[in-house]
């Protein structure tokens, strides 16, 4: 089996990456041998080209966190004319030939990042400005539509605007945000629908307390959790990376064997924590 991550500064990818090869070592001598290969982050091109190196005489399956675009899906046909499963992981791509997604609903998540911001803001009115890596993926699409979704209909005194892209880098993401802050007025919440948590921080501790937007990110690791503690994060929307890579080895082995899957047991649940509940 090949697993293809993004490479880069994503910690959440480097989670995913370090339980895939985890995995390759507790199924070792089990029939199974996984092959973890990165590719740089948001990259259509060098997706394209590590899905062209896949050999489908020697690969019996695939899963990708995918990248939409015409090439990545000519290679995907490919793969699916050799018979070679493919399943997403953490953004989907229904459009191409791919057998399964294993990730968290991220329209769902976006819309439950817009009810946490609506409740904690309450009746104060201002902005949101709504940070993510790559509008190029599908989570991130996915997340910005649900979040839109309910901030109209639900809380119509807060306006989301302001998006901003800083490809899950810590100075890009921090000079956008600065600049964002400068530019804009009355800026109340902050959604982070990616990576890019250290830059967001950078420009918080900037911030008088009294002035820092309430904020909602995703993904809960050592840097999420101290925001939580500090107080500079308000919530994190979480998915369990390490049962999305055993979900994707049995989703994929499910498939190669003809086996039946438990579908409940592929269900990649939208966690929440706060700072009262962290494990």
């Amino acid at each position: 089996l090949v697993f293809l991550i993004p490479d880069g500064p994503s910690d959440f990818m480097r989670h995913l990456e370090a339980e895939a090869r985890e995995a390759r070592k507790r199924l070792a001598g089990r029939r199974v041998d996984i092959e973890v290969r990165t590719v740089p982050a948001f990259d259509g091109d060098a997706l394209t080209e590590a899905l062209r190196r896949i050999d489908t005489e020697a690969v019996a399956g695939v899963a990708l966190v995918a990248t939409e675009s015409a090439a990545v899906r000519a290679e995907l046909c490919r793969l699916h004319a050799a018979g070679v499963p493919v399943v997403t992981l953490v953004s989907d791509a229904p459009r191409f030939p791919r057998h399964r997604y294993v990730g968290i609903d991220n329209v769902a998540a976006g819309r439950t990042a817009a009810s946490l911001l609506g409740q904690f803001l309450g009746a104060r009115e201002g902005k949101i400005v709504v940070v993510a890596g790559s509008m190029l993926v599908r989570d991130h699409v996915e997340r910005r539509m649900g979040f839109d979704q309910v901030i109209s209909a639900e809380f119509p005194h807060l306006q989301s605007p302001v998006m901003l892209e800083g490809r899950d880098e810590r100075e890009a993401t921090r000079e956008a945000l600065r600049d964002c802050l400068k530019r804009e007025g009355d800026i109340v919440g902050l959604y982070n629908i990616g990576g890019g948590h250290q830059g967001i921080l950078d420009v918080l501790a900037e911030l008088p307390a009294e002035a820092r937007p309430v904020v909602v990110a995703h993904e809960l690791y050592d840097v999420t959790r101290a925001a939580l503690q500090d107080g500079l994060f308000h919530a994190v929307i979480n998915q369990d990376a390490g049962h999305e890579i055993r979900s994707a080895i049995r989703v994929l082995r499910s498939l190669i064997d003809g086996t039946p899957l438990s579908a409940s047991q592929e269900t990649i649940r939208i966690e929440i924590y706060l700072r009262d509940n962290l494990p």
